[in-house]
Parts: structure tokens; C-alpha cells; sequence
């Protein structure tokens, strides 16, 4: 394929502001953003005239060969420095009302240095419950005292994890498929790897945003069948337990957030299977394009490090994420989520809260247990 040769600046690589600049052939990004900027020197420029041959094949070698491995000049031992900013989780409850309030705005908080965990798993149960009545998970394990808390294990002795898959990268909105999927969540390691084992974030509502007015509104009206069915059946497979028969329901598309009003896209692809209203083909191309918009733009993710006392806070009704698996064997990572339910997704605000029922699922790929 020919190199593209482009006819006009495309706008993908060049500022689309109304009142750009140019000067003696040089492209400048508005005169308002040039006086409103603390480090103009930075801002992008165009030079019209400027053309560059291809680049040339040359030898490289990487400085890295000639690193010190103890980092004795990028990492010294006497200039690290703390500065303690973030409030501790030990609020009252209009505390808590507005802790709800900032997460929805935001999408995800991270809080530092939390005791959260050191006062029991009764405490992470009742400070949860504070936020809708929490979940409790059909095939996770719990502590033994608070069967609502989600407990993420892994063991030290996990050997080839990558057996069967190049990646392990999941992303999912936590239990989706229930009738009234989660809300304000809650999630911290209590211990864990030295390094790795992060989480990433991707915010459902920028990723909606991120689309064309025409595709936004194509959205409208559809809704898809998310499933509990597979990750019962993996439990099942694993020697563990299914604690509730899976479920599966249908949710729209595009789902307004009660609080702030914001749309955001419900799909992910842990538990969304299949577009009510279009034919299979159909609904796979269009729902692979939604997983791939959310799971690969990295300008709408965040990603979360599990630092000791590190206690996450996401909205599951803007939010996707996965965990990462990727530290050295030898290591276990237990860590364990609060998981608040929150109301039926709708699309359309003035049907919040209609009735509705679960549906278990019943047909010829799950057998329900004994």
C-alpha cells in the first residue's frame, strides 16, 4: 500500500480551533490559548515549509547496557519525600454523600495511606452498606465473618498462568449482569507483589463521548444481553462453587447516570453477549468496535497502584477495568472489593427505578446445581 499523501492538514494532527493563526507560513494554535498557557514555549506548531526525507537505517546502541542496576543516580536513597494529602475513609455521613457525589463525577478515586482494611472485615461491610445493599458474589470466596465482602485471590504458587493465553487482560464492568448491577465500589490490596498486579481504568462516559453525534444517536434504543452464565460455568469447571444460578439480563446501550446525567456506554467484555435488536453478525461487529474503543484508548484509562493502604473507589456504572497479571511467580495478591448495588440501568431517567425482575438463565448451556 502506498504511503497516504495528504491533500490538506487532516485534522486528526492539527488543532481545530476556530481562530488559529498563521504567520510567515508557521501554524500556531489560537492566541487564547497562547496567552492563557504557563509554558508556551511548548505549544505545537506547523511549519508549512518544513519536509524531512525518510529516515536512514544507523546502529544503535541502547545506553542502558551501560547502566548501574542498583540506580545509585536515578533513585538515591536520601531525596524521597512524602507529603500526606488524602483523608482518611472514616466519614460521617454527609462525608459519605459527597464521597458519592465526586466518585460519579470523577469515575475513579484513588485513596493513600487507609486503615480501611486494619479494622476488620465487619467495618468494610458496614461502611460499604452505607451505599445500597451490598452484593454478594455467586462463585467468589469470602471471609468467613462477612459473606459480603468479594475476595480476589491468587496463590504464590501459581506456575505458567499464560498456558492457554498470550494476555490476561479482562475488562469488565463488575457483574453486569445482574438486574441491578453495582455502583460506588469500593476495592483495596491487602497484600500483594513488591511491584505489578495494577488495575486499569477505562471511563465508559469519554468513551461515549468520544463518538460522533451520528453513531451516539444510532446507540439510542438499543439494548444487550449481559450473562453471568460463562463465569459460573468456569467456577463450576475449576472445582469451585456456584453459590447463586447465573443470570442474564438485558440492559440498554447506553445508560444515563442518575446523579449527574451523564451517558455512558454499558457494554464490557466480561458478560456483554449479544444486541437485542440486531442479528448476530451484526451485533458482534458492532459490539467488538464498542470493546475496542474502551479497552484500547488509552487517552480515556487510568491505572491504578496498589501501594500499601491504597483503597480504589470507581462509579461500575461509568467505569470498566482489569486487573493486571504481571509480577514474578512467587508472590500472592489478596485483595477484596465492596461491591454496593445501584439502580437498573436505563437510558431514559424518567424510567429510573421502573420494576423489573432477574432472570435466571435456563437453557441448554448451563445446568443448574443440585
Amino acid at each position: 500500500m502506498a504511503p497516504v499523501q495528504y491533500i490538506r492538514t487532516p485534522p486528526s494532527i492539527y488543532s481545530r480551533v476556530q481562530y488559529d493563526n498563521e504567520e510567515e507560513g508557521i501554524l500556531t494554535v489560537a492566541k487564547e490559548f497562547i496567552a492563557k498557557s504557563s509554558v508556551p514555549d511548548f505549544l505545537p506548531t506547523w511549519n508549512k515549509n518544513e519536509k524531512y526525507e525518510p529516515l536512514k537505517f544507523y546502529e544503535h546502541h541502547d545506553v542502558g547496557f551501560k547502566a548501574d542496576a542498583s540506580f545509585p543516580n536515578l533513585l538515591p536513597k536520601d531525596t524521597v519525600t512524602t507529603k500526606n494529602i488524602t483523608p482518611k475513609l472514616e466519614l460521617n455521613d454527609a462525608a459519605k454523600d459527597e464521597l458519592a457525589l465526586f466518585v460519579a463525577q470523577k469515575g475513579l478515586v484513588v485513596f493513600r495511606d487507609q486503615d480501611i482494611a486494619s479494622k476488620g472485615p465487619k467495618f468494610s461491610a458496614d461502611f460499604g452498606r452505607y451505599f445500597g445493599p451490598l452484593h454478594i458474589h455467586p462463585t467468589s470466596g469470602a471471609p468467613r465473618t462477612s459473606t459480603e465482602l468479594h475476595v480476589v485471590y491468587r496463590r504464590p504458587d501459581v506456575k505458567d498462568i499464560y498456558e492457554n493465553r498470550t494476555n490476561l487482560v479482562q475488562w469488565h464492568s463488575d457483574v453486569s449482569y445482574e438486574l441491578q448491577p453495582p455502583g460506588t465500589t469500593f476495592f483495596t490490596v491487602v497484600e500483594g507483589p513488591e511491584s505489578g498486579g495494577d488495575t486499569l481504568f477505562a471511563d465508559a462516559v469519554e468513551a461515549y463521548n468520544h463518538l460522533s453525534p451520528a453513531l451516539q444517536k444510532r446507540l439510542e434504543g438499543l439494548h444487550a444481553i449481559h450473562s453471568g452464565v460463562s463465569q459460573a460455568l468456569t467456577s463450576r469447571r475449576g472445582g469451585g462453587l456456584v453459590k447463586r444460578e447465573p443470570v442474564e439480563n438485558v440492559h440498554p446501550l447506553v445508560r444515563t447516570h442518575p446523579v449527574t446525567g451523564d451517558k455512558a456506554l454499558f457494554v464490557n467484555s466480561g458478560f456483554t453477549r449479544k444486541i437485542v435488536e440486531l442479528k448476530e453478525d451484526e451485533s458482534d461487529y458492532l459490539l467488538n468496535f464498542l470493546y475496542d474503543h474502551l479497552n484500547n484508548s488509552h487517552d480515556l484509562q487510568a491505572r491504578a497502584n496498589w501501594l500499601p493502604g491504597t483503597v480504589a473507589v470507581w462509579d461500575n456504572r461509568r467505569v470498566n477495568h482489569s486487573a493486571l497479571l504481571d509480577w514474578e511467580g512467587g508472590s500472592s495478591r489478596l485483595a477484596y472489593r465492596i461491591t454496593p448495588t445501584a439502580e437498573r440501568p436505563v437510558y431514559d431517567l424518567k424510567d429510573l427505578n421502573a420494576p423489573d425482575v432477574n432472570r435466571v438463565f435456563v437453557g441448554n448451556d448451563y445446568t443448574p446445581s443440585d
